[in-house]
């Protein structure tokens, strides 16, 4: 997955379309990210030791990888990503600038 914890990333399809937010969490395996502030939904909890008054508790799902799109660090339009260099010297790309992210 070309996407990394901590990158910026733009909603391009979905309910939150438009919005932006930090990588909090990659989920390789199943091609998700969880993006901050991004697919609210609300979750109904009982009553417990850490939250004794239960209720309604808003939480964050992970989105499809396939829906966000990397910002430009400098330009702040969204981008695709590519690789330059061979072995270790790899470093990962904005394919609208080519320069390193």
């Amino acid at each position: 997955m070309k996407l990394k914890k901590g990158d910026t990333v733009l909603i391009i399809a979905g309910k939150d379309r438009g919005k932006t937010g930090k990588i909090e969490a990659v989920l390789p395996t199943k091609g998700r990210v969880l993006v901050a502030g991004v697919n609210a939904f609300k979750k109904h909890v009982k009553p417990s030791a850490q939250n004794p008054q239960g209720g309604v508790v808003e939480a964050f799902r992970a989105i499809d990888a396939s829906n966000v799109m990397l910002l430009d660090p400098e330009t702040q339009k969204p981008t695709r990503i590519g690789y330059q260099g061979n072995g270790k010297d790899k470093v990962r790309t904005s394919r609208l600038t080519n320069k390193a992210i």
